[in-house]
């Protein structure tokens, strides 16, 4: 009987998967400059990036499903686990025939221990038999709307604790909507500077770039078709259009300082939403408290074309000793759990720790009471995460308008923010 062939984009995910375990690096960091992937044709780039993000983000479900089938005494190499993994996420997550995944998953344990392809081949066939059909059951479960936490759980390939938060904080609807938006591949999009062209200007660029831009849902930003295209260009690199997901731009544009407001930006991170809020004509202060984060995003707002309209200082929100006076708009990026970005960030899931979320809970108190100091009279507080949990959104806010500095501000808005990608903003506006 012929061997059935490895196909190389699963023997690269196999590869670089492991690569990400041992170092315990960001996948995307180190998927953006492989020569693994740039080795591989587009179809099959697409495939290994696909199964490396994707098993990193359901690990703690692939590995609940395969330690089911092994026998208590049963020790994993670490290299079959890693395959194992691959292979059951792509039997319990991707569209792909189950015959197909088994057996590519049998030669891929067979890759690195020809002396398990046997136990291989009788794990998979089980997560295959078994576990496919409890996914099913669950998936059919949040379609109806009457589910439990371990629904959730199953199709998102959430903890448990971060299942149950969901399903608290969440509407029904909402909390199925995000288990089933988990795993999905993120959106690509980006936004277009207006400080260096118009919105037509950019779509052109993007278009002679190859990336088949589409107008997106919110103005100014575009959905790429072809998203690997933009690689290729210095679009990126010179700041043209900015790299930044559908929710975030939809912050910016709700925020919408107008012309010479001075802005207070606590939270610049890499200066996308500097360059946006900016684009705008107001005069930005972005405090940063990473001196290496603060003195690139520096360096970016110049290429960007708007280092005249932005003060990159090295601060730290929860002091502002560097900063005077006030300002039209405070706006809080507040640093979170990055709970509403799981599609752009796959290690968050099962690296987060449950008891993480109220000491980063009280940091962002600390930070929204200190910053509302800065705020002029009639001037607006913003605060906004990537987080979908309650503890770091609605709470902190309610807990800072019970507060001595909070007692002058009124809500004007409090919304998680649902553009039409996977990613959840979390957005508060207040004025005093």
């Amino acid at each position: 009987m012929p061997t059935t062939k490895l196909a190389p984009a699963r023997r690269a995910a196999l590869k670089l998967f492991s690569e990400c375990r041992r170092r315990e690096a960001r996948a995307r960091d180190m998927l953006r400059d492989s020569d693994v992937l740039a080795a591989l044709d587009s179809r099959d780039r697409a495939l290994a990036t696909r199964l490396v993000l994707g098993t990193i983000a359901a690990r703690g479900e692939v590995d609940r499903a395969i330690t089911s089938h092994l026998h208590s005494r049963s020790v994993l190499e670490p290299l079959v686990r890693d395959a194992l993994r691959i292979a059951a996420f792509e039997i319990l997550y991707l569209d792909i025939p189950d015959h197909v995944a088994v057996s590519q998953g049998v030669e891929l344990v067979r890759s690195v221990s020809k002396r398990a392809a046997g136990l291989g081949n009788a794990v998979l066939r089980r997560v295959a038999d078994e576990d496919s059909k409890a996914l099913a059951a669950s998936q059919d479960a949040l379609d109806s709307g009457i589910y439990t936490i371990d629904d959730l759980q199953r199709v998102g390939a959430l903890p448990e604790w971060l299942a149950a938060a969901v399903r608290t904080d969440l509407d029904p609807a909402a909390a199925a909507d995000y288990a089933r938006r988990t795993l999905e591949p993120p959106c690509q999009s980006v936004a277009a500077n207006t400080a260096k062209h118009t919105v037509e200007e950019c779509r052109e660029l993007l278009a002679e770039a190859g990336c088949d831009p589409a107008d997106g849902p919110v103005a100014g930003s575009f959905v790429l078709g072809r998203p690997a295209a933009l690689n290729d260009s210095d679009l990126v690199a010179n700041c043209d259009v900015l790299p930044c997901d559908l929710a975030a731009q939809e912050v910016v544009a709700t925020l919408a300082p107008t012309q010479g407001q001075k802005v207070l930006e606590v939270g610049q991170g890499r200066g996308t939403k500097s360059v946006l809020l900016a684009a705008t004509g107001a005069r930005l202060t972005s405090v940063e408290l990473d001196p290496k984060k603060s003195a690139l995003a520096s360096a970016r707002m110049q290429t960007a074309g708007v280092a005249d309209r932005v003060r990159c200082v090295c601060d730290d929100g929860q002091t502002l000793e560097h900063i005077d006076g006030t300002f039209d708009l405070v706006f809080v990026d507040a640093p979170c759990s990055g709970t509403g970005t799981l599609s752009r960030h796959p290690e968050i899931s099962w690296s987060l720790r449950e008891d993480a979320v109220s000491d980063l809970a009280a940091l962002q108190l600390r930070i929204l009471r200190n910053a509302s100091i800065r705020v002029a009279p009639g001037g607006r507080l913003a605060y906004s995460t990537c987080s979908v949990l309650a503890a770091e959104d609605a709470d902190v806010v309610s807990a800072f308008l019970a507060s001595p500095e909070g007692a002058g501000f009124t809500a004007k808005s409090m919304a998680l923010t649902l553009a039409p990608d996977a990613d959840r903003h979390f957005l508060s506006v207040l004025e005093r």
